[in-house]
């Protein structure tokens, strides 16, 4: 039986990320303000991208998230991010890069929608037909990060500039329900632990790189 029948996933792991939760949105306050202010001279509101996705025990939410493409980006292209997606805007390219525009999602944890760490939630479209294994990913909470989040953190170079959806839906998406599936069997505090600061790890290497380390663009280097 897989350890999301434990008090831990069920109960206990729901108070920590509600009030570890509480407490960051309160340290954090001056930066949320700040990045809302950036998004909103920018492009203008809303500041959030509430879009629908699979939760917990198969019921669907809306996520937060400091949106990062233009009005009605997903009316104008796929559900996944293209690399050099041209409907990413300025600030969000910045805030993508930088994960920044993840802190959102405190708002979602202490709904209780989300926790810190878990199987990042997916578009509908895909959960509406996740298999009889696959269901197993609906018995934990949507985290912001788990082990697919830090195999893919660079998913839009590994989907590439063109047909983005469907790179994702041919080789990433079993690839990654399998790491969710693998997550919700041995959820547990020490998993959790491990993940959130693995993931702590990686976010900063790939600030320090969007910030100090000039990428290559079609053979032109540019900061």
């Amino acid at each position: 039986m897989g350890k999301y029948n434990s008090v831990y996933n069920r109960v206990i792991k729901r108070i920590i990320g509600f009030v570890l939760s509480l407490i960051l949105l309160v340290v954090l306050l001056p930066v949320i303000c700040i990045i809302a202010l950036a998004v909103a001279v920018d492009s203008g509101f809303p500041v959030f991208y509430r879009a629908p996705r699979g939760g917990y025990r198969g019921k669907p939410f809306r996520i937060f998230k400091f949106r990062t493409m233009v009005k009605n980006a997903d009316q104008i292209g796929g559900g996944t991010t293209a690399l050099n997606d041209a409907r990413i805007t300025r600030v969000g390219r910045f805030l993508r890069k930088t994960k920044l525009d993840e802190v959102a999602n405190l708002l979602s944890i202490v709904k209780g929608d989300m926790s810190f760490v878990g199987p990042r939630p997916e578009l509908l479209c895909y959960t509406d037909n996740y298999d009889e294994q696959e269901q197993v990913i609906f018995q934990v909470r949507p985290g912001i990060t788990d082990f697919s989040s830090l195999e893919y953190i660079n998913l839009d170079e590994i989907v590439g500039e063109e047909d983005a959806d469907e790179y994702y839906e041919q080789y990433v998406l079993k690839p990654k329900n399998q790491m969710r599936i693998r997550y919700a069997e041995s959820v547990s505090f020490g998993t959790d632990v491990s993940l959130f600061f693995k993931t702590v790890g990686s976010v900063i290497t790939k600030t320090l790189k969007a910030l100090f380390v000039k990428e290559e663009k079609h053979g032109v280097h540019s900061s």
